[in-house]
């Protein structure tokens, strides 16, 4: 049964996307079966791995949601063999208000990753930057959340909601929810601040805080512009040596040996 990790941060611009496809990509280069769902309307992550979100007629979550197809039809083969994806449309944006009067709305998302949650080892979820629906229903169906944080004061001031919100469903429809950790992105080690807020975030989530920091890397940047990972972009960057380091240690977590 494939272990769900929800990507997420309702804060823009943090590298919640970058590191879902690049966590996504390290762990399958060391062999494991991933699945990467896009539950972004933006379609970010959609992109990022060379696939068009404007393509009216691909099949994607936004559908999967609203139940007109199983989400085995909307798997689609990314460049790497072990990484397959679910894409998202900006259609899904409308999903929130379909969904409203469905029964158990919260679980839709839990529902249809079933059929195909055996046949992964990891599945990693990009998380819309909101606290709505769409979000809850990520949240419900995974297991864990890797919360990404940028190295500055205010990207730590609005961790409070997304905390309240993963609480809130860990109190109701999804009680062995849990933080798979906090990873911090974009880090400069020259910047005084950004040493400062690492240490504040260490000291304040201890062990939730891994130790690989994702450093500042205009490769990794580059990366979605051509739709590819980095791991695959190049190689022998420091974005790819971060997130190789990063996929190890969720493996490291989860009790796997390396």
């Amino acid at each position: 049964m494939g272990k769900v990790i929800a990507i997420a941060n309702q804060k823009g611009g943090v590298g919640k996307t970058t590191t879902a496809i690049n966590l996504a990509a390290s762990l399958a280069v060391l062999e494991k079966k991933v699945l990467i769902i896009d539950a972004d309307p933006q379609a970010n992550t959609t992109s990022g791995l060379n696939f068009a979100p404007d393509n009216d007629q691909q099949r994607t979550l936004y559908e999967v949601l609203i139940g007109q197809i199983g989400i085995a039809d909307a798997l689609v083969q990314t460049e790497m063999a072990n990484l397959h994806m679910v894409p998202s449309h900006i259609n899904l944006v409308g999903a929130e208000i379909e969904m409203l009067e469905t029964p158990g709305r919260e679980s839709l998302l839990k529902e249809a990753l079933a059929p195909v949650r055996g046949d992964y080892d990891y599945i990693i979820i990009d998380c819309s930057p909101s606290l709505g629906l769409i979000t809850v229903n990520t949240l419900t169906a995974a297991d864990s959340v890797i919360i990404p944080v940028q190295p500055e004061f205010f990207a730590l001031e609005g961790l409070g909601k997304l905390l309240q919100t993963i609480r809130l469903v860990k109190g109701g429809v999804n009680p062995s929810l849990t933080i798979e950790g906090f990873v911090v992105t974009m880090f400069d080690g020259r910047t005084r601040v950004h040493s400062q807020v690492l240490a504040e975030l260490r000291e304040h989530f201890r062990e939730l805080v891994f130790e690989t920091v994702i450093q500042r890397n205009i490769r990794l940047s580059e990366a979605p512009s051509h739709g590819k990972p980095i791991i695959l972009y190049d190689i022998m960057c420091n974005g790819s040596t971060n997130y190789l380091n990063l996929a190890r240690e969720v493996l490291e977590h989860n009790g796997e040996k390396i």
